[in-house]
């Protein structure tokens, strides 16, 4: 079965975890998913399966959304409430403070990710050693905050939402908005609204076609050199110039690469999609 989805992760549970529950509802052995939430976090999970496993690096998936609670007072090295070590009172601050610190953080943002990630250190998540109380030494990255708003600040809880690009820490967000106040702080949640255009909609089926984030060629060759994936010219694509196309015949799709007048399949013979 080739499906592509949006699920409602639920709370504390990983998002590798619950795609045995996935497996189960669905019948299926062969499922992925794109855009790890935390254990913690709710929301927005982009799951595959079958052929359309083989997509997730091809779809639009940017910009993405949250809504999140950030616990003033509240400290935790993993900067989320699963393990929070003290918790001080701090002095409520006014409205306008808040809304002035989250409207700093609008634009190019350059930060630390938070220890316990899944980025790779000498081949090892980096969850996984600070989890055993080893050093880890992170990189800087740098995300874009399309917007941030504050949607209610209940003290001391600060609730905001943010527009952000693709691989962007949410808990780090909120460290950085907690270091501004001058104060401890953790997320007490976190919930993506949406990745793109990916929506929660019931796990109702998705076109990946109308997903994906590749420009189109058109193929004026026979239909039959695509479905035995022969070598293909250049001469029959109206487009010649370097680049990762789609390319659309009556029953599928497939993705081919235009590389120094070359052309070499990405994948091939990717089923259409068909209605539940």
């Amino acid at each position: 079965m080739n499906r592509l989805f949006v699920v409602n992760k639920p709370i504390f549970r990983t998002s590798n975890g619950y795609m045995g529950y996935v497996k189960r509802k669905y019948n299926t052995k062969k499922v992925g998913f794109s855009g790890t939430l935390d254990p913690f976090a709710t929301g927005c999970l982009i799951v595959a399966t079958g052929q359309y496993t083989k997509l997730f690096q091809y779809l639009n998936k940017t910009p993405k959304s949250y809504k999140a609670t950030l616990w003033l007072g509240a400290n935790s090295p993993s900067l989320d409430i699963e393990k929070v070590d003290s918790i001080k009172n701090v002095t409520p601050f006014s409205k306008k403070k808040i809304e002035e610190v989250l409207g700093s953080l609008k634009g190019e943002l350059t930060y630390y990710p938070p220890k316990f990630c899944a980025k790779k250190i000498n081949g090892k998540r980096a969850y996984e050693l600070a989890r055993k109380g080893e050093e880890v030494v992170l990189k800087t990255i740098t995300s874009t905050i399309y917007d941030i708003k504050l949607l209610n600040y209940n003290h001391p809880f600060v609730h905001f939402e943010a527009k952000v690009s693709e691989g962007t820490y949410i808990r780090s967000l909120g460290a950085l908005i907690a270091d501004k106040l001058g104060v401890d702080g953790t997320l007490s949640s976190l919930h993506r609204i949406h990745e793109g255009k990916f929506y929660y909609e019931n796990e109702k089926a998705l076109d990946p076609f109308i997903h994906l984030a590749i420009p189109s060629n058109i193929y004026t060759g026979e239909e039959e050199y695509l479905e035995l994936g022969k070598k293909l010219s250049i001469a029959y694509f109206e487009t010649k110039e370097d680049g990762i196309y789609l390319i659309e015949t009556a029953n599928f799709f497939s993705i081919i690469e235009i590389c120094n007048k070359e052309v070499k399949y990405r994948f091939n013979r990717i089923p259409k999609f068909k209605e539940d």
